[in-house]
């Protein structure tokens, strides 16, 4: 019998989701994660550091109540219409859990956050991926009513840093039966959100993270916005204490310093077009980003080796072997000071 002969056959067959790299070994430059290059607000190190002396020994609570409640006032929302996850990785799953049973359909465009992919093989469900033309101009038409359970946005996309205007979206919601997930992990990079289309449809839901703009990825606090009915759906499918003590207050003091993060923000924003205007004087082509990263090209050229020699000279850059993006490189905005070290290095020269 095999080893693995209990296993699934979806599970033994399936491309597990692989990271950015994570080095403990050296010192790094770190493009390569999204990460934000600045710390959160000092109010959510005070919150851990009092939490950590406080009360580790219970369970958190497990509806997040504090947080939904930070969050609806921050965001205009009802309480009702929140729901708190372990990242929103997390809230990915939840929604995968409740919707999309063997062989349903599951659409989104291609290339976009890989772990959509690996979270509908998962349920053996049937990925559908639709693909971006050159510009990343989301392909309305061609995501429209397909018979999906559900339909994925990632916005502003990752890894092209692209945004799609919420009225598009709009419309694509207005074709749809099943359920729109509007990804906004970056958004606040980006100026604009989908919130308001929480309020216009049922079948809309939105999530946001805590890791990139407010600087609490090592704590991992996602948010989903939706109708009642279907944040009280995906609530029966979730992990029953999904997210930790130390994340429920990080989070709630994070959007308690919302000026901290906006501060954060337009530091990055800055930086980014720094990046974007020095890469494009280097040869490579760069769109326009929305995001705290950029997709960078050389347009037929494999920049795997690329990639290498830049770890070789301390700066680590993300490459992903698909067949659309062998020929670029996402980029995350770092400090000022990180940014003009990676414009700086020899193995950019053309």
């Amino acid at each position: 019998m095999s080893a693995l002969a209990f296993v699934r056959p979806d599970i033994v067959r399936l491309a597990a989701y692989v990271p950015g790299e994570q080095p403990r070994d050296r010192r790094y430059i770190k493009l390569n994660t999204n990460e934000n290059p600045y710390p959160p607000s000092p109010r959510v190190l005070d919150a851990v550091r009092a939490a950590v002396n406080a009360d580790l020994r219970l369970y958190p609570d497990p509806m997040a109540s504090a947080l939904r409640s930070k969050a609806a006032d921050v965001y205009g929302v009802a309480v009702d219409q929140i729901l708190a996850g372990n990242g929103s990785d997390d809230l990915l799953t939840m929604i995968m859990r409740s919707c999309a049973d063997r062989g349903d359909r599951v659409v989104y465009p291609r290339p976009t956050y890989s772990l959509y992919e690996t979270l509908v093989s998962i349920q053996g469900a049937q990925a559908v991926e639709v693909p971006f033309p050159q510009d990343f101009a989301l392909p309305v038409e061609r995501l429209g009513e397909q018979g999906q359970k559900v339909t994925i946005i990632c916005n502003p996309n990752a890894p092209s840093g692209t945004f799609t205007p919420v009225g598009v979206l709009d419309e694509l919601a207005r074709k749809l039966r099943g359920l729109l997930v509007i990804d906004e992990a970056y958004v606040d990079f980006a100026g604009d959100t989908a919130l308001s289309l929480v309020r216009r449809h049922e079948n809309v839901v939105v999530l946001r993270t805590f890791s990139k703009s407010f600087a609490l990825c090592g704590l991992r606090v996602g948010l989903a916005f939706g109708s009642p009915a279907v944040i009280a759906t995906l609530a029966k499918v979730k992990d029953s204490y999904n997210v930790n003590r130390l994340g429920i207050v990080a989070a709630v003091a994070a959007l308690d310093d919302h000026a901290w993060m906006l501060e954060s923000v337009a530091k990055v924003r800055s930086t980014r077009q720094v990046l974007i205007e020095g890469l494009r004087q280097l040869g490579f082509q760069c769109l326009p980003s929305a995001a705290n990263f950029v997709l960078a090209r050389r347009p037929g050229i494999d920049l795997k080796p690329l990639q290498g020699r830049l770890k070789d000279e301390g700066i680590l850059v993300r490459h992903f072997e698909t067949p659309e993006l062998r020929d670029a490189l996402r980029i995350t905005v770092g400090t000022h000071e990180e940014v003009a070290a990676l414009l700086a290095c020899e193995s950019l020269r053309p």
